[in-house]
């Protein structure tokens, strides 16, 4: 039987995201304790902003009209926290563009390259597989649902690759061992992403901002 060249990937990477999921499921831990979930946290002044402007856009390209706008400006104005404000535009934009992200399921790369980015809150604990494909995961404009983020990382011949900001410190923890990730100084006590592998030949890079120069 002939197939045409490829036609296999996608049912490769289907039931490699399967097995992936399954993985997952059977050594997924429940949630902390007393840990406010995304849509519950709090929304900053920012993050009203960054909402009022995809609708101010949307309304000044015709999709939204007048009367909308000021009721959903009405909504983002008096919103208190992040669930408040996450539909307000969920018909305006794909969810890749999306201003505010609470998606906290696991990031999967099976024969392909998936990220997460943007304004988006990083769960207490998060699950990320990589076979054959790179998980890019961007804490730059991040939310940490808590000061220490659990990473379980299951790389088989795939890349983790984490962009972090200043004072944001990365640990790895394999086979009893830690290793710490980031160069930078941070201060004592501040926010920790330890990252957990199951490692068959993978990797894991650390992008961090640029040293700044010391005046003198």
């Amino acid at each position: 039987m002939n197939e045409r060249a490829g036609s296999w990937l996608p049912k490769l990477q289907e039931v490699g995201e399967r097995l992936a999921e399954e993985f997952v499921t059977s050594r997924r831990a429940s949630a902390a304790p007393g840990l406010p979930k995304p849509h519950e946290l709090r929304a900053s002044d920012a993050d009203r902003e960054r909402i009022a402007q995809v609708l101010q856009d949307a309304h000044a390209d015709g999709r939204l009209d007048l009367v909308e706008l000021e009721e959903r400006l009405g909504v983002v104005y008096s919103a208190r926290t992040l669930g408040d404000l996450a539909g307000l535009t969920a018909d305006l934009l794909p969810a890749e563009e999306q201003p505010l992200n609470l998606d906290g399921r696991p990031v999967s790369a099976i024969f392909k390259k998936e990220q997460r980015g943007g304004r988006w809150v990083v769960p207490a604990e998060l699950d990320v597989t990589a076979m054959f494909g790179t998980t890019k995961l961007d804490f730059r404009d991040a939310i940490l649902q808590n000061s220490r983020i659990v990473i379980n990382a299951t790389l088989v011949f795939g890349g983790l690759e984490i962009h972090v900001p200043e004072d944001l410190e990365v640990i790895r923890v394999a086979k009893g061992e830690t290793v710490r990730l980031t160069r930078q100084p941070v201060e004592p006590g501040g926010p920790v992403v330890e990252v957990r592998t199951t490692n068959f030949a993978g990797d894991i890079k650390v992008k961090e901002p640029p040293r700044r120069r010391r005046r003198r």
